[in-house]
């Protein structure tokens, strides 16, 4: 049987897999089984930060496997402190939880703030605000979360108090807080799985401003929009607020599985001992990845990533073919004229592999791509959305 014939017979069939089977490659650039070689302008949807067989990422992940590839909680081990060490030092944040992925962060963000406000306001005090279009992971207190219905029809009942309001609209925020006793609000600043539609910033600013005032906490779901992805470390940077909490995932570790939840002062000493946990969370091979892309998101690369971001808008914008483009940074939602199926599907005929989000083409490629191999997979896209 082949490869794709045991992935039908033995797979959970939750993806609807493209007809690629991926064996190798190096950067930027993949290989299928049959040699074909493509440009990944998706990094496994904003994973691989360094692309793909980082050299000083591998090595820092094969030097650790060579030590101790995980270890219980319940002992120190070097990479996880240092990790949170350097989360911490580079954000202003004070204490971090590690996790395995997005959801898990997202999850542990939200326990935290109803712990917070129990304790200071009162066990009826649990309300988490979200918005509209938002993504924050498929459990079924982050489905909750989530601002889309779609993702809620087949998983009911959901955990309850969550409220969702339009994005933008600080009149709806206003009312909900009039309405319900709130812990947090959560936001995207860059709703990524909502088409790549990044807030405003009067929107933004207003809303930071609001919680303040009103003694609510506010958690920033950075699971996408992290670890360099926007041009600055973190995508709430771009918008001069200071969250109380930050989850984080998808790029941290490269291409292994964690998740990170980020704390700050007010909520820094929530959780006690045996108040959550994680088997794998600060795993020491994924903490040692961590430590190796981290600590490589400097200011010159975050001005690299700026720079081929002001190129993609340049050459995409007005393009034949191409109705808009949004985002920031190293994330883009194009909307295409074209059904977007379509223009992937003929990307990775032409050997460009793309991501969609609702009816935009999306691309997330690695933060370090090279200038060449960026302007090849744009010339594609350009022709492939030409009418």
């Amino acid at each position: 049987m082949s490869i794709r014939e045991l992935d039908s017979a033995f797979v959970a069939g939750t993806y609807n897999r493209f007809p690629v089977e991926i064996v190798r490659g190096k950067g930027s650039v993949v290989e299928d089984v049959d040699g074909k070689t493509y440009i990944d302008m998706g990094s496994g949807i904003g994973v691989t930060s360094f692309g793909i067989a980082d050299d000083t990422w591998r090595q820092a992940v094969t030097d650790q496997i060579a030590k101790v590839q995980h270890m219980s909680n319940l002992y120190y081990t070097e990479p996880c402190v240092r990790l949170a060490q350097m989360l911490c030092e580079k954000t202003g944040m004070k204490k971090v939880f590690f996790s395995n992925s997005g959801a898990e962060a997202n999850e542990c963000a939200i326990k935290v703030a109803r712990k917070h406000a129990a304790e200071k306001k009162g066990a009826d005090c649990f309300t988490i605000v979200t918005l509209e279009n938002s993504f924050h992971g498929r459990t079924l207190t982050t489905l909750a979360a989530t601002g889309q219905t779609h993702y809620h029809e087949l998983f009911q009942p959901l955990t309850p108090g969550f409220v969702h309001v339009p994005a933008g609209d600080m009149d709806a925020l206003r009312e909900a807080a009039a309405a319900n006793k709130i812990a947090a609000v959560m936001i995207e600043c860059i709703q990524g799985e909502g088409g790549v539609v990044p807030l405003s910033m009067d929107y933004v600013q207003a809303l930071a401003q609001f919680v303040k005032e009103n003694d609510i906490l506010l958690i920033t779901d950075e699971v996408q929009t992290g670890n360099g992805r926007t041009g600055k470390l973190y995508a709430y940077m771009n918008y001069g607020v200071e969250p109380d909490i930050v989850s984080t995932a998808k790029g941290l570790a490269g291409g292994l599985p964690l998740g990170a939840t980020l704390l700050g002062e007010k909520v820094q000493n929530v959780l006690g001992f045996g108040d959550h946990g994680s088997t794998f969370g600060g795993n020491p091979v994924c903490c040692a990845a961590a430590c190796s892309i981290l600590s490589r998101i400097d200011d010159a690369l975050l001005a690299e990533v700026r720079e081929k971001s002001d190129y993609v808008f340049r050459s995409l914008q007005n393009a034949d073919g191409v109705e808009s483009v949004s985002g920031m940074g190293l994330m883009f939602g194009i909307r295409t004229t074209k059904p977007v199926a379509e223009i992937v599907s003929a990307c990775i005929e032409k050997g460009v592999l793309c991501l969609s989000a609702k009816d935009k083409l999306r691309l997330l490629p690695a933060l370090n791509i090279p200038m060449d191999v960026l302007r090849q997979a744009v010339s594609v896209i350009k022709e492939v959305c030409a009418l």
